[in-house]
């Protein structure tokens, strides 16, 4: 039951994430021009190139905003990272030794005998 609820997670997990790569990649394509323009804008001397890489950082900003869709995107590909891992961890049992105490001088004899 447990893995049924794993697959059904990373389904929808998966599927947000192939609905929202667009919006991803945008959202990246922006933000590095961002960072592009804001580097150029600290090199820049004059008043007029700042102001117009300004005016330009302005309108990469605003396309970046308008791509927050991807956000969900980023904790769906997270969420399926969890699915996956989850998916893919071993189980520890513990043996549960007995309390008879005839069960434990058994196994210590054993020990003993074999040295």
């Amino acid at each position: 039951m447990k893995k049924f609820g794993l697959l059904v997670a990373g389904g929808i997990a998966a599927v947000i994430l192939l609905s929202t790569i667009g919006p991803m990649v945008g959202l990246l394509v922006s933000l590095l021009l961002l960072y592009f323009i804001f580097k150029q804008f600290l090199k820049t001397e004059s008043t007029g190139g700042k102001i117009g890489l300004g005016f330009l950082g302005f309108i990469v900003l605003m396309a970046s905003i308008h791509n927050a869709p991807a956000i969900i995107g980023v904790a769906a590909a997270y969420v399926l990272y969890l699915v996956y891992k989850k998916w893919n961890e071993n189980k520890h049992t513990k043996i549960k030794e007995e309390s008879d105490p005839f069960v434990n001088f058994e196994k210590q004899w054993n020990e003993l005998n074999k040295y």
